[in-house]
């Protein structure tokens, strides 16, 4: 639909809502159950080798592709690699860039929050997981006629879809990881990615190793991450 065909009939390409309003009571057992599920939520650093079905990434994937974004562009791919001599060499060149970061690039205060974490440039995780899926966001658009035009709000857009990928994975049972290595654009050629195509976050998916280690930490409290008005 063109603009003006949009200002004319403003009413065509909507739908009725799909809603069912829940119970309060049933609001309140769902939203405790889901926060009690999450909050067990970890990220390890150590994988099992054990398969995990194509389905379950599939499902992951579709879950976050049904996050909101600018303008409704959808501005991210989810690449997801199995392939053993991918992950191989997705390894290879993560660890060179990292031993850099870690060698010559950290600044100081970043160095002292990853030192709790046990965080270093040896990233067995992008081999020992099944899957390894990169977020890719869209910083372009391809029109219909054929030229590049910009997204919008595609790096909020892409971490909401990121969050809700998370969510998924932890909610049908298994763990992953969220790892940026430092630059990352070796992602884009290594995954044959167009150029208006940014990686932006590293995922490994699979179960946690038999003995997976998690750091020993605590999240903010509620009053440390909201405010309410009136108090």
């Amino acid at each position: 639909m063109s603009l003006k065909e949009y200002q004319e009939h403003p009413e065509e390409g909507f739908i009725e809502m799909d809603f069912v309003e829940v119970p309060a009571r049933e609001m309140l057992d769902r939203a405790n159950g889901y926060y009690e599920l999450m909050d067990k939520r970890r990220t390890t650093r150590h994988f099992s080798k054990k398969e995990v079905s194509r389905d379950l990434i599939e499902l992951a994937i579709r879950t976050a592709g049904t996050a909101p974004s600018g303008a409704h562009l959808q501005p991210w791919t989810f690449v997801a690699v199995s392939d053993v001599k991918l992950k191989e060499r997705i390894r290879i060149a993560a660890e060179e860039e990292e031993r850099r970061f870690y060698e010559e690039r950290v600044p100081e205060e970043w160095a002292e929050v990853l030192l709790p974490l046990g965080t270093d440039q040896v990233k067995e995780h992008l081999t020992d997981a099944p899957w390894v899926v990169i977020l890719f966001r869209h910083s372009q658009r391809v029109r219909e006629n054929g030229d590049l035009a910009p997204t919008y709000y595609s790096q909020e857009s892409c971490g909401i879809a990121a969050g809700m990928f998370i969510s998924a994975v932890h909610n049908m049972g298994l763990t992953t990881l969220t790892h940026t290595p430092s630059p990352m654009g070796f992602l884009r050629e290594l995954l044959n990615r167009p150029d208006h195509e940014h990686p932006m976050v590293v995922m490994p998916v699979g179960y946690p190793a038999e003995g997976a280690k998690v750091p020993d930490i605590t999240r903010k409290s509620l009053g440390d991450i909201s405010v309410f008005y009136p108090y």
